[in-house]
């Protein structure tokens, strides 16, 4: 398997790019970018485990029941390929 296919088996799903580009602002709750993303929400939740259980991210232990989120190093190793693709797509418009 090459590398690009290895990190589309992590962030190649929808949302997936979309999650760790809003999560580069810092942590999040997971009602914060449900709203901003606007993402269902069994899809969110889905793309949340997945990116837990790559390492790009991990949950943060708030009170109530609430759920926030925040990158790891291996998701913010991301950033330039973010920036990049959002480069990308402004000229393609």
């Amino acid at each position: 398997m090459s590398g690009l296919a290895a990190a589309l088996d992590v962030v190649g799903a929808r949302w997936a790019l979309l999650i760790v580009e809003q999560l580069l602002e810092g942590p999040q709750r997971y009602g914060d970018l449900q709203r901003v993303l606007g993402a269902g929400t069994n899809m969110l939740a889905t793309r949340l485990r997945e990116l837990e259980a790559a390492g790009v991210l991990y949950r943060l232990p708030l009170h109530h029941n609430t759920r926030a989120y925040a990158l790891t190093e291996r998701g913010f190793a991301l950033r330039d390929a973010i920036v990049a693709l959002g480069r990308w797509g402004a000229e393609q418009t």
